[in-house]
Parts: C-alpha cells; sequence; structure tokens
C-alpha cells in the first residue's frame, strides 16, 4: 500500500498493490498498521455500503458535526464514480475547497477523507457500489451537508444528476452553513 498526499490538506489516495496470480488477485485495501505508521486514523466501527443503480445517481455532500465528526476510507468497489470532498474546517489552509477524483472498481484506490470534510459522490456507471470505513458511528443529530451545486464551491461534476435525494436537493450553499 502506498499513501499519496492529495491537494486538500490531510486528505489522502491509498494505492493498493495487489498480488496477481493465475487464480487472480489478492489486495490488502486497509491496514491499519500501515495507517497508523502514517499517523492516521485507525478506528473504524461502521463499515456501510452504498448501492447505486443508475448512472448519473449523485449523493452528498455529506458531514457529521462535532463532537461526532467522522474519517472515512472510500473505495469504489462495483462500476465507477466521481467522488469530491470539501475542506469545511475553518483552521485549514484548504478551507472551502473542493477535490474531485474518479475512483472506480478494480483501480485498486481508496480515497482517506479526514475529519471535518463534506463528501459526496456520483455515480458513472449503473449499478456502482460504494465501500466506506467510517471512525464513527451514525449520529442523526449531528448529520449535515452542503449543496453540491453550490457555484462558490465550483465542483466539475461529469454532469447533470440523473437522481438525487430531495434532502440533497435542498441542503444549504457553503455561505450559509455556519462554519
Amino acid at each position: 500500500m502506498k499513501i499519496e498526499k492529495l491537494p486538500l490538506a490531510g486528505a489522502m489516495l491509498l494505492r493498493g498493490a495487489p498480488a496477481i496470480d493465475e487464480r487472480g488477485s489478492f489486495e490488502r485495501i486497509v491496514s491499519l498498521s500501515f495507517l497508523e505508521s502514517d499517523g492516521l486514523e485507525t478506528s473504524y466501527p461502521e463499515i456501510s455500503l452504498s448501492e447505486n443503480e443508475i448512472a448519473g445517481t449523485r449523493r452528498g455532500m455529506h458531514f457529521q458535526r462535532a463532537p461526532h465528526d467522522e474519517t472515512k476510507i472510500v473505495r469504489c468497489v462495483r462500476g465507477g464514480i466521481y467522488d469530491v470532498i470539501i475542506d469545511i474546517r475553518r483552521e485549514s489552509k484548504t478551507f472551502g475547497k473542493a477535490y474531485g477524483i474518479e475512483l472506480k472498481a478494480g483501480d485498486h484506490q481508496s480515497l482517506y477523507i479526514p475529519r471535518g470534510f463534506a463528501h459526496g459522490f456520483q455515480t458513472l456507471e449503473d449499478k456502482s457500489t460504494v465501500l466506506y470505513f467510517i471512525s464513527k458511528p451514525f449520529a442523526p443529530d449531528h448529520a449535515a451537508g452542503l449543496s453540491s451545486d453550490d457555484p462558490a464551491l465550483a465542483i466539475a461534476w461529469p454532469a447533470p444528476p440523473s437522481q438525487i435525494s430531495c434532502r440533497d436537493r435542498n441542503l444549504p450553499a457553503f455561505k450559509d452553513a455556519g462554519f
């Protein structure tokens, strides 16, 4: 496993190194000792799966407010997604900046999203599935989000959403989120 720093402070791309032979492949997608050696989060009491039937489905931009803010490791295990993170840590030098990356099943990449980031994605293919390792249990009273279409964030989505929840469609703009 290799760790690559991304343009937003604290965000990382985890690159796997699968062992490949005539049977197929084997890859360790999360190694807690490896993460710990780089000072990254190592506790993930929740593991979630997001299954999305239709290309263009958009989810996000979601986060949990302190003290339930969470670190996530996100990996596309079927299909493909355009994954986006936004730094919402007021004290950060990259506060208010967005970063997007394409993740596809079989690309051997996971996105490490530290506490203090909003996260969302748009599916690039039908039947795309996303695996999440999450450092804090879901706390509904601390769940929040930002509009994925806020012009101030300048997110370069691949297309208009084919599906988006009513909740996500009505999330506030960055300037109105109270950071």
